[in-house]
């Protein structure tokens, strides 16, 4: 049974892609970014990539700013934050999107996640709600300092579990004007209930598991992870038996066509006992804010916008928009489908900010 739950732990795990994808290997890339089109050298002019380093709650933060072409510090520019998936790090999707949009005049910033990618913190890929939202109030905290910034005119972007802990953040933190989230991921209720609700009957077992673990790490013994597998090992024949696109696409996204190596699904099995008490919409009335909501109407993860969409009826406003035809892990990196969400962010975002 435990060897089941943790092979079913893995699989509620994943959030990523398709096999025939083009993308920038992240060996050849001067700043290990894996998606297509990526910077590889600062040219003047044309958008620039800043890898930067921070201070928060005594842990080194890794992020990368982008910053407009023909960028000028002495003037004022509006901002976007924007929060990586979850087993993500901001050189992937997290970094294609924060590069559009510096495209269309935005400073933007993307982070790895404090205990993940390149920020430090120890147990290594600790995945806890309260950590993640508290990643989001810092790059803020940050980009506020940054030359050119526009404080008046931040903006946010989560992505996947970015989206989920995104809302959370901006419920609380008006610095964020606008808010749009792009194949939104509740963590919490996935890792309580399973995927589309597919564990709900080993959830008090899990739960010892998580409690057993803690009392393990506790008593200075080694730390048990979920989900921790190979991603560069699974075969096409496992692929094929995967029963969700999330999880089949998740894998090729994640281990093969756009790995990093920073990039993993693992978390300590501990961390379940915060994860599996989390809603990212228990306090959504909270949030006052503009918001965009953006999916694949194709996506099996598609419930959680359509949920959270629903239950934001505070919003200033808000706009539920379907990407026709997409799957969760194209939006990732489909041109046509991130062409589509770029589009209406700019949209958007012009208007809002």
């Amino acid at each position: 049974m435990t060897r089941k739950i943790l092979r079913t732990t893995l699989l509620a795990a994943v959030i990523g892609l398709s096999t025939s994808v083009s993308a920038a290997d992240y060996q050849q890339n001067p700043f290990t970014l894996t998606y297509e089109g990526a910077i590889t050298q600062n040219v003047a002019g044309k958008v620039n990539i800043h890898p930067v380093n921070y201070d928060l709650h005594g842990l080194k933060i890794s992020a990368n700013v982008y910053t407009p072409a023909n960028y000028d510090s002495s003037k004022k520019y509006p901002t976007i934050v924007v929060a990586h998936p979850n087993g993500g790090v901001k050189e992937q999707v997290a970094g294609l999107y924060a590069q559009h949009l510096a495209e269309m005049g935005y400073i933007t910033i993307t982070a790895d996640a404090a205990y993940q990618g390149a920020s430090s913190g120890e147990p290594r890929n600790t995945d806890r709600p309260a950590n993640r939202i508290e990643d989001i109030h810092g790059m803020a905290d940050y980009i506020a300092q940054y030359p050119g910034v526009d404080t008046n005119r931040i903006g946010l972007l989560g992505i996947c579990g970015g989206g989920g802990y995104s809302l959370a953040a901006a419920e609380t933190d008006k610095r964020f004007k606008s808010i749009a989230t792009l194949s939104m991921f509740n963590s919490g209720i996935v890792r309580r209930d399973g995927f589309m609700q597919s564990q709900l009957d080993t959830i008090q077992q899990r739960l010892q598991q998580a409690s057993d673990a803690r009392a393990q790490q506790a008593s200075g013994g080694e730390t048990i992870y979920a989900a921790d597998a190979d991603l560069s090992s699974i075969t096409d024949e496992q692929l094929e038996k995967m029963p969700f696109d999330l999880y089949r696409e998740g894998f090729i996204y994640y281990g093969r066509t756009h790995a990093h190596p920073n990039s993993t699904f693992r978390y300590p099995m501990s961390n379940l006992l915060d994860l599996m008490q989390f809603d990212a919409t228990d306090h959504i009335d909270l949030l006052t804010q503009p918001l965009l909501m953006m999916a694949g109407n194709k996506a099996d993860t598609l419930y959680m916008t359509e949920d959270a969409y629903k239950k934001a009826t505070n919003a200033a406003s808000k706009e539920l928009f379907l990407i026709e035809g997409a799957t969760h892990i194209q939006t990732y990196w489909k041109p046509e489908y991130v062409g589509k969400a770029l589009n209406k962010m700019k949209t958007f975002f012009s208007d809002t900010l």
